[in-house]
């Protein structure tokens, strides 16, 4: 089971539609490429079945990741608790460094965004996930493992 925001389940419910109305752009793609000839040199005809392919996967993979979704509503969790859609604010119990992290479903790719975007299934949000107000959270980084301080729940 995979927990989303709502917001997060539109995004993947519109890939989705985009990538199955493209089935039908790709498949006259693949019959005009095949009408130019020799198969086994025609880099348009194995292009456009490579991108079909992955394009397919995708459809499979989005489509799961529905079957599998938990649409969690913002504001339906304790607020001493973190939980999908929590911005955090943790303090590095080695450095006293301070930091604040938003806990989201499925990335938005925006690097700049901030707060920062930690994803459920990242070592950080796995360790934030259910974590409360205070407790002390353990991150297996590549680095080795570090410690966080729940300071404050929005």
């Amino acid at each position: 089971m995979e927990f989303v925001s709502q917001q997060d389940k539109e995004k993947i419910e519109a890939r989705l539609a985009e990538l199955i109305g493209r089935r039908k752009i790709l498949s006259v793609r693949i019959q005009t490429a095949r009408e130019m000839g020799d198969l086994k040199e025609n880099a348009e005809y194995h292009a456009a079945r490579e991108e079909q392919g992955m394009d397919e996967a995708e459809i499979k993979r989005l489509e799961e990741r529905l079957e599998e979704a938990l649409v969690v509503e913002e504001g339906s969790t304790p607020s001493d608790i973190v939980f999908l859609g929590s911005v955090v604010k943790i303090k590095d119990v080695a450095t006293g460094e301070e930091d604040c992290m938003r806990l989201v479903g499925e990335s938005s790719g925006d690097l700049m965004a901030e707060p920062v975007e930690v994803t459920v299934q990242s070592p950080m949000g796995e360790a934030l996930l259910k974590a409360r107000l205070g407790e002390t959270v353990r991150v297996d980084t590549p680095r080795g493992v570090k410690r966080f301080e729940v300071l404050e729940i929005e």
